[in-house]
This record gives structure tokens, sequence and C-alpha cells, in this order.
């Protein structure tokens, strides 16, 4: 099949790479986000879809809105017979959305529908203490992440992964989800299966106040919020006023004998911190500015004393 690409951030690219290794299809038009500026010097810089676009001398598009009627045109002088869509970024309107000659496009979500629909399944499924995920392969339509769908891949969730390391797995997930799913729409035996939609839950955009913990939870769902939140932006606490984030702990049962949010030195020096039930036990830590150290090697330039409060 002749097909068009939509989309952005790494986790797109193995199933980007994958299709055009392939020699099953022609991937036509790659449509990313406009380069956007980035890194401490805001230097302007192509998304990583972009970026393997250009190396493989892809026709490219970088539209900001999608549905504009020059991307449109564009989009059809390419003749596609199908759409894949794997983390754009962008609304896609009705005009893009039948535009391939089969009528509609696909697209490749890290999650188990209907279950997380949203902007960030993989964090709201760490948050949610789900031990499974996956990548379900659907049809786009005007709802977010409720078209019917093909097939699913599930993964387990590791006890300690965050969302880092999860996204990473999904992403190679994603690519062999999306090649079955192609696979099936060429050969004719995909089977489009409707969602239920009392079944389904959202998963939103992370906002930054969801980063500060919560010290009067329990420390079992601290440690999920942190990894939900790891590599970044990072759980955040607020230690003598000054930011810190917490980018790896676990939790720890037992009784607590101080206030939720006071931290104790444990008899083998380790670093633990009282909540609402157990003890949360930082292992990776970051000032704003600082590279993230493990805990000790944290505490040696920034002390943490015993009985002190770590956060509002």
């Amino acid at each position: 099949m002749r097909l068009i690409f939509f989309g952005t951030p790494d986790f797109a690219v193995p199933t980007l790479a994958r299709i055009l290794d392939s020699s099953e299809h022609d991937v036509v038009t790659i449509v990313s986000q406009p380069d956007r500026p980035k890194g401490r010097g805001r230097s302007v810089v192509p998304s990583p879809v972009s970026a393997l676009a250009q190396e493989r001398g892809v026709p490219l598009l970088r539209p900001e809105k999608v549905g504009d009627a020059e991307t449109v045109t564009a989009l059809r002088e390419a003749a596609p017979d199908l759409g894949v869509v794997v983390a754009f970024g962008q609304f896609l309107p009705k005009p893009v959305r039948e535009l391939p000659s089969r009528g509609y496009l696909i697209n490749g979500h890290a999650s188990i529908l209907p279950r997380h629909r949203g902007a960030a399944p993989i964090a709201r499924a760490i948050l949610a203490g789900d031990t499974v995920t996956g990548v379900s392969v659907m049809k786009v339509v005007k709802e977010m992440d409720a078209g019917p769908v093909a097939l699913v891949h599930e993964l387990a969730i590791g006890d300690d992964e965050n969302t880092g390391s999860l996204t990473e797995r999904l992403a190679v997930v994603a690519a062999d989800a999306i090649e079955e799913g192609l696979r099936a729409i060429a050969d004719g035996t995909a089977h489009w299966t409707e969602q239920d939609d009392a079944r389904a839950t959202l998963a939103p955009k992370i906002s930054p106040a969801e980063a500060v913990l919560d010290w009067s939870r329990p420390a079992a769902q601290l440690a999920r919020h942190v990894r939900a939140f790891a590599p970044t932006p990072g759980a955040r606490a607020r230690p003598s006023g000054d930011a810190l984030r917490i980018l790896a702990a676990h939790g720890e049962p037992g009784a607590v004998d101080r206030p939720p949010g006071v931290a104790q030195h444990a008899p083998d020096g380790a670093l633990r911190i009282a909540t609402g039930d157990g003890w949360l036990c930082p292992t990776r830590l970051q000032r704003p500015g600082g590279k993230p150290l493990d805990t000790a090697d944290y505490l040696r330039g920034r002390p943490i004393s015993d009985g002190e409060r770590v956060g509002p």
C-alpha cells in the first residue's frame, strides 16, 4: 500500500523505521509537528520523526494545522491508500481522516483500549497501578482514541519500571502491532471491533501540578507516582524551600513515628520520608539545574537532616 505517516516524538520512530525498511509498503509522505525550540540554547530542531524523514529522503510536511487547505491538497496529491498515525500530536479533521483511498487512518495507541484514552496513557497506567499495558491498533475517528480496534499487543509492566523505560519498550511493541495490522488490512483479514465506551477511562496530559508529592498518601502509591513522572519532569518535593526532584524511589511498609513528609535517616544510613502509610525511600534525586544523582551522592552536597520536613 501507499502510506502517509503521521508522527512526531521518539516513540513513533521505531514504527516509521520498520515501515521504511519493509518492502511491503511505500511511505509516500510523512507529516510531523513543526520544528520547535529545544534545550537550554532554545535552538530550533526537527522532531525525531522529521529527522528520520530527512535522513531517508521521504517527502515531509510540517504544518501548524494538518487540516489547512495546502496540507490537505499535498496529501491528496500523494494518493495514499492508507494513513498510519503514531503519537502525532494534532487533531486530525475529517478531510484528512477520510482522504486515503481506503477511507481511513489507523493509529497505534499505547494502551489496551478502551482503558487510558488520551495523551498520557503510559504515565497514567503506572499511576493507576496497572500490571499490564499494550498497544492497540484502531481506526482514527473524531472522538479521541474511540475508534474500532483491529488488534492489541500486550506488555507486562515491570515492578520498578518508570515512564521512560516503559515508553521505550512500548515503542517497539507499536512497531510490531502496526506491522501486523498493515499486513491484515492489505490481505483483507483485518477484523474491527467497536470499543465498549462504558469501560473507557481517560488519560489526559500530565500537568505540572500533579508532579508534587502528597505525603499523606500511602508509600506504595507515592512510589508509583515517582515512577510515572520519571525521568521527566520528575516527582517534586520542596525541602527547605528549595525544589527537589525524586526520580527513583521504593515504598517501605512499617510503622511511621513522625508526620507525613518528615525525613528520617534509617539505621543503614538511607534516607526515608514518612508518608500516610509507610516510608518512601528515594534512591535518585535531582535539584533544578543539577545532574540526577544517587541519594547518597546528593546528600553529600545538599544534606537533608533527620527530622527535616521535605516538601509542603
